[in-house]
């Protein structure tokens, strides 16, 4: 069972890489150019568009970690398609994609999917091609399409949880919140959902925005030794949850960064650090974090707003990253290099 977990995990965090990057990479930076070069519009849809196939990323990468025949390991990916939630039909009859669906029940349909095609194994023969795609969004494929508002109804009370959080006073309400962003980014919930779905903004939003950034930030110092520079750096450029595997086997490696998290989400309340809903699940991820901050600031590029913004973004995540990471480390030995290691191979 932990084998299967380990797989399971491992592919759904390539996926997010794979599929999240490009626009986090590119999509900020576009939006100021696109006004002068509007040709540059097509590739920002496209970064969106590659975004919402992350469910079928999900199903062929956790194939992929089972070494599944390219027939299972396709039909993997389109039952998990089916049971993410990210395809909708209109009251017109029409078929939409958008967002990148309940990246937990993909996870779940994934995981059923590779079940069923390993139960089925070879006993289709000659037969296979023609079944075992149709067997498999009729069986674990739709099991994943029922179960979806259940799944989404759990997402849910996590964001309850949150809008409980905004009532309490600012400074323990940053830490709480940083805090448990922080654990939402290493997990299969989407940040980004649970911010807009109960439309987190203010205070909140800038503290879970700096939670982010802390986990991002540590993860991505913590695991420098264990993995070459770009997939370290892919932990701020990109997401964390490249490093749910890991987390989920070992929740100790995540303690520097959730501390540091708890610590500038409290400072977010002192200095009144403000996001938007659309903005509390990014963090560092294409700069939207930090340029929202100034944007809602009092007086916008003041020499005071740029001085908070690069402390709290920057300068404190660094040091006081390095600080928990070398004191779980190296004194309390409770976290090693090894822990961070991410195979992509």
């Amino acid at each position: 069972m932990k084998d299967f977990i380990s797989k399971l995990l491992n592919g759904v965090s390539i996926a997010i890489v794979c599929a999240l990057i490009p626009n986090a990479l590119l999509g900020e930076i576009l939006k100021l150019i696109i006004p002068y070069v509007p040709a540059l519009q097509h590739l920002l849809d496209a970064t969106v568009v590659v975004m919402s196939m992350l469910p079928i990323l999900v199903g062929i990468l956790v194939g992929m970690q089972f070494k599944l025949t390219p027939i299972q390991t396709a039909s993997v990916g389109i039952a998990t398609m089916v049971g993410s939630g990210v395809v909708s039909k209109t009251a017109e009859g029409l078929f939409t994609i958008s967002g990148i669906g309940v990246v937990i029940n993909a996870g779940l349909t994934a995981a059923l999917a590779v079940l069923f095609v390993q139960l089925i194994g070879e006993r289709l023969r000659e037969y296979s091609i023609l079944l075992i795609p149709m067997l498999t969004v009729t069986i674990p494929g739709m099991i994943g399409y029922s179960i979806l508002p259940y799944v989404k109804s759990g997402a849910g009370l996590v964001g309850e949880g949150v809008a409980y959080l905004t009532n309490l006073q600012p400074v323990v309400m940053g830490a709480l919140i940083a805090v448990v962003f922080g654990i939402i980014i290493l997990s299969p919930i989407s940040t980004v959902g649970v911010a807009t779905v109960i439309m987190l903004s203010g205070i909140g939003s800038g503290a879970a925005n700096l939670g982010i950034v802390a986990v991002g930030m540590g993860l991505c110092f913590a695991s420098f030794k264990a993995n070459s520079l770009g997939t370290a750096l892919a932990h701020v450029l990109g997401s964390p949850k490249i490093q749910m595997r890991n987390f989920f086997m070992k929740p100790t490696i995540a303690f520097p960064m959730l501390i540091t998290a708890a610590i500038l989400g409290a400072l977010a309340g002192i200095l009144n650090v403000q996001g938007t809903p659309y903005s509390a699940g990014f963090g560092l991820s294409g700069l939207v974090g930090p340029l929202n901050y100034i944007n809602l600031a009092d007086g916008g590029w003041t020499a005071s707003n740029i001085a908070v913004m690069l402390s709290m973004f920057l300068i404190l995540p660094f040091f006081l990253n390095l600080f928990f990471i070398y004191l779980f480390k190296n004194k309390l030995k409770m976290i090693k290099d090894d822990d961070y290691k991410l195979d992509f191979e």
